[in-house]
């Protein structure tokens, strides 16, 4: 009497590679999303990331901040052109990238699929949160770039209430772990670091830009639900945002 034979279990070879060449002209959009990520939204995330940590100074260094990137030239065309529309095509071309994009968690468990989920996720993330962001303090409430002595008090404000408290530190994180290792793939991608050893060393890198990022950030957030500035003046004066900072000055 035969025997029906079993099937052979398929064999799971070590991880999907996160890294598909090009196709058509997909090719083109991936790597144009993959350059926007770094120039130019990846160096306006560490000017913010930067700019905020002013807020450690008090409401004064904070102000003469937004005061000065408001007063560059050409500041709403640089606006729009730099930070706006790339940070729009980038987002939206994400998650056009997030619905046709598959991962296999469950059957491949090794790291380069759970970074590329992990990937997907916090970029969907991100995208929700800069949004409203931008919208909250850009163009809701009072206008910073009229008033930038309101600027610290504005994102205290937002921050005191204990949903968006949670909702900033969360976002914080997955931001920077994005883009942290968005300079991981961005460097494979493009053939900066084309081997396997390259690769891992330079991810101890981007590890360390991100956990070094999220510390700036969160320690941010801190300046302005620490007690420290909770008795700051909602309006910081305009004297105080024009002239020197000395060490010695109190705000």
């Amino acid at each position: 009497m035969a025997t029906a034979q079993s099937a052979a279990a398929p064999t799971v070879r070590r991880g999907v590679q996160p890294l598909r060449a090009g196709q058509g002209t997909s090719y083109l959009w991936h790597k144009l999303h993959s350059l926007l990520g770094i120039i130019p939204i990846g160096a306006f995330l560490l000017e913010h990331l930067l700019s905020n940590y002013e807020a450690l100074k008090g409401p004064a260094a904070y102000g003469a901040q937004v005061r000065f990137l408001n007063s560059l030239p050409l500041v709403r065309i640089l606006e729009w052109v730099f930070i706006f529309l790339p940070l729009l095509y980038h987002g939206i071309y994400g998650l056009y990238i997030w619905l046709r994009g598959k991962s296999n968690v469950v059957y491949y468990p090794w790291s380069g699929n759970w970074m590329y989920t992990a990937q997907r996720y916090t970029g969907i993330i991100a995208f929700a949160y800069i949004l409203q962001h931008v919208i909250r303090q850009r163009f809701m409430g009072i206008s910073l770039p009229e008033h930038p002595g309101a600027a610290f008090a504005k994102v205290q404000h937002e921050l005191s209430n204990p949903w968006m408290l949670a909702i900033y530190v969360i976002a914080m994180i997955a931001v920077c772990w994005h883009f942290a290792y968005g300079i991981w793939l961005f460097a494979a991608k493009w053939g900066i670091t084309p081997g396997k050893k390259s690769r891992r060393r330079f991810g101890y890198v981007c590890t360390a830009i991100g956990v070094l990022l999220a510390v700036m950030g969160l320690a941010s957030i801190w300046a302005f639900v620490g007690p420290k500035y909770q008795n700051a003046p909602d309006i910081v004066p305009l004297s105080y945002l024009t002239a020197p900072v000395s060490p010695g000055l109190s705000v």
